[in-house]
């Protein structure tokens, strides 16, 4: 764990912690516990919702730059990964250090190498299925800074999902959706904008709420999707909550937290659209044929049905929301 591997680097000495300043986190993760750090020093820096919510009960989540030091979380893509470690090297103070720290699984030895060239990287310290790296603060990272790049007319950013493009699974989803889809429609998880820009071609849709945990990602769509009937959301779908009732969500939700697949995520996605909808609604779903989501459809919806797919992916159309007792009003 990045909280082993932290520990044993101030134990050893790998790493000294300056004696005053601010010290940045980039993209920690939820449950990373970050005690061994200065309380009341450290500053967490993530666009990720669930993550900000859980470490702004614990620490500062407000940007102060320049930091004395920084530990850099890595990331699995590696422009994405690049990125952040040349965001910290413009803003932690040339006296200060940077730490790099990874999973084996999420590319720390193709981040590690990477640097080698670049910075003075110290020796690697491994525990825990993972390695931790410095470098002295100072250096020119600049070329590595995230970009944004055009495809197919959208705006995407690196680390973004489906940055290349849109996936395969958004792609059946957009042609079943129905020509006549109207009234007030939510997007969730709608990343940088492509299903979202597919539902406004419908005239009859009134108002669109993207809700999005990924603040990159977001502010791709607000770029991407001038219209406006659309209204953005920078939150954790799991738990946003609409003004009125809906008549449809759109998703093609995450199945992965990390590298495993965790279809928990979609089965919450699934189980929030059921919250959201009027008793009239309507769920669109995309999803992946393996992925065990029937238990929750059936939970959810008292009509469930295949619409559309290929050998890989499976588009559900789910009408009839069960009432939920719990349910509070939105």
């Amino acid at each position: 764990m990045r909280s082993a591997r932290l520990s044993l680097a101030l134990e050893t000495g790998a790493l000294t912690l300056p004696v005053s300043g601010r010290i940045a986190v980039y993209r920690p993760r939820i449950g990373d516990d970050l005690s061994a750090l200065p309380e009341g020093r450290v500053v967490v820096l993530t666009g990720f919702k669930p993550d900000h919510d859980y470490f702004a009960a614990r620490h500062s989540v407000a940007p102060a730059a320049p930091y004395a030091a920084a530990i850099v979380c890595l990331p699995r893509s590696r422009e994405a990964a690049r990125a952040l470690i040349a965001q910290a090297a413009v803003e932690v103070a040339p006296s200060g250090w940077i730490a790099v720290d990874g999973q084996k699984t999420d590319g720390i030895d193709t981040g590690l190498k990477d640097l080698r060239g670049r910075v003075d990287l110290s020796e690697s310290l491994s525990k825990a299925h993972g390695k931790l790296a410095s470098f002295p603060a100072g250096v020119d990272l600049s070329d590595w800074r995230a970009k944004p790049s055009m495809v197919e007319g959208f705006q995407t950013l690196p680390g973004t999902f489906s940055a290349d493009g849109p996936d395969r699974g958004s792609l059946l989803l957009a042609a079943a959706l129905p020509a006549k889809l109207v009234g007030k429609v939510a997007d969730l998880g709608a990343g940088w904008g492509f299903l979202a820009t597919e539902i406004l071609k419908r005239p009859g849709v009134k108002k669109l709420d993207l809700v999005e945990a990924e603040a990159d990602a977001l502010d791709c769509a607000k770029v991407n999707i001038p219209d406006p009937r659309a209204r953005f959301h920078w939150a954790d779908a799991t738990t946003w909550r609409p003004e009125t009732l809906l008549d449809a969500v759109v998703m093609n939700p995450p199945f992965h937290t990390g590298r495993a697949a965790d279809p928990a995520l979609g089965a919450g996605f699934i189980r929030a659209a059921r919250r959201m909808l009027a008793p009239d609604g309507s769920l669109w779903l995309v999803a992946n044929r393996h992925l065990p989501y029937d238990a929750a459809l059936a939970d959810c919806f008292l009509d469930v049905r295949e619409v559309a797919g290929d050998g890989a992916f499976r588009v559900i159309h789910a009408t009839k929301p069960r009432r939920d007792p719990l349910r509070a009003k939105p």
